[in-house]
C-alpha cells in the first residue's frame, strides 16, 4: 500500500503550533479559522480526531493567556502552553514544537497574525501522506510587502545562500514536520535558535507548498525594523562563520582604497589644496579606527554567542500547560511513581518505555 493511500486507522494526529505575543486582537479570529481547518481535515479523514491547535503564550502583557484559557474551556481543539517570561519568537516556537512532538504525529508551525494562507495546511498534510516528512510553506511573491522590506528580505536570503547556509528561499516558520524530524530537532542544543536555518540541516524527505501571503488581520506587527535586522544578523552569525572570514577581505579592500586616497591626497598636497599633515592624519585615524572597531564588533558577536552557549541555560521555562492528553500522561506517571516508589526525574529511556507499557496495560484493564 502506498503512503498516499493510508487507511483511517493510520490517520496522523496533527498539532498546529501557534506562538502568541500580545495577540489579543487577532486571537479570536485565529482560533475560529484554525478550528474550521481542523474540523474540515478530520471530516475528510486526513487527520485523527485527537488533532488540535497549541497556542503558546510567549510572556504576553495583554489578555492573550486569559483568552487562551477561555478557548481551552470552550473549544475542544484548543490547547495552551504558557511560558514564564518572554523568551522570544524562536524559543517560544521551539517550546511549542517540543511539547507537541510528545502528543502528535505531525506538527505545523504558523504565526498567529493570519498572514499565512490556512488553505496551505491541507496541502501540507497531503504531502505528508505522500511520504514527505518536512513540508515548507513558501511565498509565491512579496507584492504585499513594502519596497524596502521586499528588497531587504531578498538581499537577506541571497546573502545567507552565499554564506553557505542551506535555507529555503522565501520561507519563514510556516512548515510541517513529522514526529521523527522533531525528535532529531530536539538534539540541536544551541541557545541561539534560527529554526528556518536549522530544519533544512536535519534532512529527511522534504517538499514545498506555495501560497500567497496576506496582510495582517489585526493588531500590530511584532517585528519592527529594529527587530527584523537583529533577527537577520542573529541568523547569519548563528549559521555561518563566513562573516569573520570577510574581515580579512574587508581589510584588503580598505587597504587598497587607502592607497588610492593616499595618492589623491599627495597630489592635492603638492597642488596646494590641503593643510600640511591634516589629510594623512585624519585619513589614517578614521580609516584604521573604523576598520578595527568593525572587526572587533563582529568578533565580539561570535564570542558573545560562545559565552551564551557555554552557560547552557534553558531556552525557556514553562509556567502552565493546558492539554488534557499531556496532563493525563503526567498523572499516570505520578500514580505509578507512588505505587512503585520510582523516581521519574532520574529514569532513563528504558525505564520510561516500561512505564508507558504499564500505563497502556492499566488503561486496558
Amino acid at each position: 500500500m502506498s503512503m498516499s493511500q493510508k487507511v483511517p486507522e493510520e490517520r496522523p494526529t496533527l498539532y498546529i503550533a501557534v506562538p502568541c505575543y500580545n495577540e489579543e486582537e487577532v486571537l479570536p479570529e485565529t482560533v475560529s479559522r484554525l478550528s474550521d481547518v481542523l474540523s474540515d481535515l478530520i471530516k475528510k479523514q486526513r487527520i485523527a480526531p485527537t488533532s488540535a491547535m497549541l497556542l503558546i503564550d510567549d510572556g504576553s502583557k495583554d489578555q492573550t493567556w486569559p483568552m487562551i484559557k477561555g478557548f481551552f474551556e470552550t473549544h475542544p481543539t484548543v490547547r495552551g502552553l504558557k511560558l514564564a517570561r518572554n523568551a522570544g519568537h524562536q524559543n517560544a516556537l521551539y517550546a511549542g514544537l517540543m511539547h507537541a512532538k510528545e502528543q502528535a504525529d505531525i506538527v505545523i508551525s504558523i504565526d498567529a497574525d493570519l498572514q499565512d494562507d490556512l488553505n496551505a495546511i491541507e496541502k501540507m498534510v497531503a504531502k505528508y501522506h505522500e511520504g514527505y516528512e518536512v513540508v515548507y510553506g513558501v511565498r509565491e511573491s512579496r507584492m504585499t510587502d513594502t519596497f524596502f522590506k521586499r528588497s531587504t528580505a531578498q538581499g537577506f536570503y541571497t546573502m545567507m545562500k552565499k554564506m553557505g547556509a542551506n535555507i529555503v528561499f522565501n520561507h519563514a516558520d510556516f512548515r510541517l514536520m513529522s514526529k521523527r524530524v522533531l525528535e532529531e530537532l530536539s538534539s540541536y542544543q544551541e541557545r541561539n535558535l534560527f529554526l528556518r536555518g536549522i530544519v533544512p540541516m536535519i534532512g529527511f524527505k522534504s517538499a514545498e507548498v506555495y501560497y500567497s501571503r496576506s496582510e495582517r488581520f489585526a493588531g500590530e506587527s511584532k517585528y519592527p525594523l529594529k527587530k527584523m535586522l537583529a533577527f537577520a544578523f542573529d541568523g547569519i552569525t548563528s549559521l555561518s562563520v563566513t562573516p569573520i572570514r570577510y574581515v580579512t577581505g574587508i581589510g584588503l579592500v580598505m587597504f587598497a582604497i587607502s592607497l588610492i586616497v593616499g595618492i589623491y591626497s599627495i597630489v592635492h598636497h603638492f597642488m596646494g589644496y590641503a593643510v600640511a599633515g591634516w589629510t594623512s592624519l585624519i585619513m589614517s585615524i578614521w580609516l584604521i579606527g573604523g576598520i578595527q572597531l568593525m572587526c572587533l564588533g563582529l568578533i565580539g558577536e561570535y564570542i558573545g554567542k560562545i559565552y551564551k552557549e557555554t552557560k547552557q541555560r534553558p531556552k525557556y521555562h514553562v509556567e502552565s500547560v493546558l492539554d488534557d492528553k499531556a496532563n493525563e500522561s503526567r498523572n499516570s506517571i505520578k500514580v505509578l511513581d507512588k505505587r512503585e516508589g520510582s523516581k521519574p526525574a532520574n529514569l532513563d529511556k528504558i525505564e520510561l518505555d516500561l512505564i508507558n507499557q504499564r500505563i497502556s496495560h492499566l488503561r486496558l484493564k
